[in-house]
């Protein structure tokens, strides 16, 4: 089931991003819902519909200035959002508007990263470092890297993964995509953060005694189960080619140097 399922949403996930435009913003935006609303779920707030529908509803309208080109209208929809959703939470105010934020911070950054040349670079680094990971972890094995947080990832895993995300820097830049030097170095960086990121989620689950952030996904888990690398990975790459590339040149700013 794990593979069937794979084997259908993974070209589906990349010709969207491929073809980018509104279907792109959608597909984020779908995304982001479905990250808050899980981590809602997680916390212990599932119930707690007067949380939920304000996030909800900001995170939507916030996809649909986006798809229109207006960045500007959507962090203000997203402000108001943040502000009703701690103002209104009846508990665990900090664990709502930390949800909050997570999917916020996701949906800006893969609009921001999607919109110019490093298109595909961060969501392929993480990709790999999943693959990469899930297989050097299998069959190497050996020491635990944080059997308390995540009993099943492996030094060798991290060590696995992060490899393969050296490889598709070298891939790019093969392809001048990029320069070698600071693609090996971004590359590299990123697939840390993007494990940094899934021990993350693994590290809120078990706070709150949970083992799947949903079921939405046959054989995989939820959306946070499989997104929580990716999350991490991309807000980090916008945040970087943010300060070198400004808010219009984002992808320039992490690709091209």
């Amino acid at each position: 089931m794990r593979i069937t399922v794979a084997a259908v949403l993974i070209p589906l996930a990349v010709a969207i991003a491929y073809a980018g435009g509104w279907l792109w913003t959608a597909l984020v935006t779908l995304a982001a819902i479905g990250l808050f609303v899980e981590w809602l779920a997680i916390v212990g707030l599932a119930g707690a519909t007067r949380v939920t529908v304000p996030g909800v509803a900001a995170l939507a309208v916030a996809g649909i200035c986006f798809a229109i080109g207006r960045l500007d209208a959507a962090l203000i929809v997203l402000a108001v959002g943040f502000v009703a959703v701690v103002s209104i939470a009846p508990e665990r105010r900090s664990w709502a508007a930390a949800g909050f934020l997570y999917a916020a911070a996701a949906e800006i950054a893969s609009v921001l990263v999607r919109l110019d040349p490093a298109k595909g670079f961060a969501a392929l680094i993480v990709w790999v470092t999943d693959s990469g990971g899930y297989f050097a972890g299998r069959g190497i094995g050996g020491p635990k890297l944080w059997p308390r947080v995540s009993p099943k990832k492996t030094w060798a895993g991290a060590a696995g993964g992060f490899a393969a995300s050296l490889a598709v820097a070298v891939g790019f830049a093969a392809f001048d995509l990029g320069r070698v030097g600071p693609l090996l170095m971004l590359s590299g960086a990123l697939s840390v953060v993007s494990q940094l990121g899934d021990l993350l989620e693994s590290a809120v689950k078990r706070r709150f005694g949970v083992k799947d952030s949903s079921h939405i996904i046959p054989g995989h888990g939820g959306l946070m189960d499989r997104l929580d690398g990716f999350v991490a990975a991309v807000v980090v790459a916008a945040l970087f080619g943010l300060l070198r590339g400004g808010a219009d040149g984002v992808g320039r700013g992490l690709m091209v140097w």
